[in-house]
């Protein structure tokens, strides 16, 4: 049984197949188009990533049993060409809620659960709560637009200078650090009561399009004339306010049991679900890793799967690493077409070795080999790699590399086994959706990445999901007893996380990367 899941149609496309209850592929379409998509409403069908993930699944269109897509959908030509590309498939449509529940539920770890969906908004709703048993959920509560929690973010966003739909992560890096200056306003304006958030609308201008919409009375509060510009000394305190108060809603919204599962676009919130894990009434915490809308994708198979065909068998999201992946001969054909000069190593331990050298050296190093990750988050397989002790990684990184605030930090790499002999964190580390302390000892060694505090972004790896990374980490460990990497996403500045060879090319030659590896190919300026 096939069955392909289409998401994210309203920013963030995305396909998921599912094949015989295994997820083999998932791909944003972003990523081979190589652009990102705004959130400007209902877009295309997104035909590379249907296209690639049927490939990745070894089957042809003809072969789907279902299509299931999640809504919005753009108009009743999209029915009409999906029936026409998938001639023997049952076309099921589900809500944009029900996506995000699914998608975080069935692949979780629970047989009973609290699900809950937290976004801007999708079908009108910017929250669901969900309890679920077996293979059956429940809605048991839901908050409609204009009380979105997502969307005050999103203003807060706009207000400080950013993208709202796009850049909400910057805000929630520059929160940590800021204070509690303005968390009593936000959480006035966000009126939290036992039914959830009712968000005030005598803070915003119905006149105003820019910087939020806030209006009159907010400025009051803020102490600054209505309508300037937040000043720089304040911009991290304003973000701090409302990631605060964000934590606060979701805690309450959330309720009090054993097993909680997160998704939505606030579920990409690290902080976030750092709050829920230490502080909510739940025993267990699981989050969807690719919780925003490209996410809805895998919902939708797994929907479908439980639902349209009655499966029991439950889904494990053993990896995200669904995406291409390329043979030496593919690599090879696209080095020489770019006129590049490189060496091809013979074996693993040969990669591996040159590699800490690299590291050992000072020098910045990408890292390409294996599937392409679904999701904004690199795990180890189109990574950019430093080294801990180099005193300039992180500036070298954020300055000549990555482009950007200061304020953001890179993940700390480290091989699960060891974790706990230098940060505590919880299990959604393993895919880099919460943040971790770093243990007293080794603050100071790690005192780059650091947020605040002891705050640190934290990755662990496993030896039987990504084996050549985790024995990079030990390798480096061995060389310099210190078996952690400061780890990045391969992309440059508004890019997509590289995908093919060339890719990777192109981000190599344009930035301050040192060395390449893409496969078992090295290359090096």
């Amino acid at each position: 049984m096939i069955i392909l899941g289409i998401g994210g149609i309203q920013g963030d496309a995305a396909s998921a197949v599912l094949k015989d209850g295994e997820l083999v592929a998932a791909i944003e379409e972003s990523k081979l188009v190589r652009r990102r998509m705004r959130w400007t409403g209902p877009g295309p069908m997104p035909e590379q990533s249907i296209a690639t993930c049927l490939e990745l699944a070894g089957a042809s269109a003809e072969q789907v049993d279902a299509v299931a897509v999640v809504r919005p959908i753009p108009d009743a030509g999209f029915h009409v060409k999906l029936r026409s590309q998938f001639p023997n498939s049952r076309i099921l449509v589900l809500e944009h809620h029900l996506a995000h529940a699914a998608s975080a539920y069935f692949p979780s770890p629970f047989e009973e659960a609290t699900v809950l969906a937290l976004d801007r908004g999708g079908d009108l709703r910017c929250a669901t709560r969900w309890q679920a048993s077996g293979t059956r959920m429940a809605i048991d509560r839901e908050q409609y637009l204009p009380d979105s929690i997502g969307d005050l973010y999103g203003r807060v966003t706009e207000l400080l200078g950013f993208h709202a739909s796009e850049d909400e992560h910057k805000v929630q890096w520059l929160s940590v650090g800021g204070d509690d200056r303005y968390l009593r306003l936000f959480l006035d304006i966000v009126n939290l009561s036992e039914q959830g958030a009712r968000v005030d609308r005598s803070y915003f201008s119905t006149e105003r399009l820019r910087r939020g919409g806030f209006g009159a009375r907010f400025y009051d509060r803020l102490g600054l004339a209505d309508g300037n510009a937040i000043p720089e000394s304040e911009r991290a305190h304003v973000a701090a306010g409302i990631q605060k108060a964000v934590e606060e809603a979701a805690i309450r919204m959330a309720g009090e049991g054993r097993n909680l599962c997160l998704a939505g676009g606030l579920g990409l919130n690290a902080l976030l679900v750092s709050a829920l894990e230490r502080r909510s009434g739940f025993e267990n915490v699981f989050v969807q890793p690719v919780s925003g809308n490209a996410g809805t994708a895998i919902g939708a198979v797994l929907d479908a799967w439980h639902g349209a065909f009655r499966q029991e068998k439950r889904v494990a999201l053993d990896t995200v690493c669904l995406g291409p992946a390329y043979g030496a001969a593919e690599i090879k054909q696209a080095l020489e077409n770019c006129k590049l000069r490189f060496r091809y190593l013979l074996t693993a331990e040969e990669v591996i070795d040159t590699a800490v050298a690299q590291l050992n050296d000072n020098r910045i190093v990408a890292w390409m080999h294996g599937r392409m990750e679904f999701g904004a988050r690199a795990l180890g397989n189109r990574s950019i790699l430093a080294s801990p002790l180099d005193p300039y990684s992180t500036e070298n990184l954020n300055a000549f590399i990555k482009h950007r605030e200061p304020f953001r930090k890179f993940a700390a790499s480290v091989p699960s086994e060891l974790c706990g002999e230098y940060f505590e964190v919880g299990p959604n580390a393993r895919f880099l959706s919460t943040v971790g302390r770093v243990r007293p000892q080794h603050r100071e060694r790690f005192a780059a990445a650091i947020l605040a505090g002891d705050l640190v972004r934290v990755h662990t790896v496993d030896r039987q999901e990504n084996p050549l990374y985790w024995k990079l980490l030990h390798a480096a460990g061995k060389a310099t007893g210190l078996p952690v990497l400061y780890n990045t996403s391969f992309n440059l500045f508004g890019e997509p996380l590289v995908c093919s060879p060339r890719d990777a090319v192109r981000s190599f030659y344009s930035s301050g990367i040192d060395a390449m590896f893409v496969g078992h190919f090295f290359l090096q300026k």
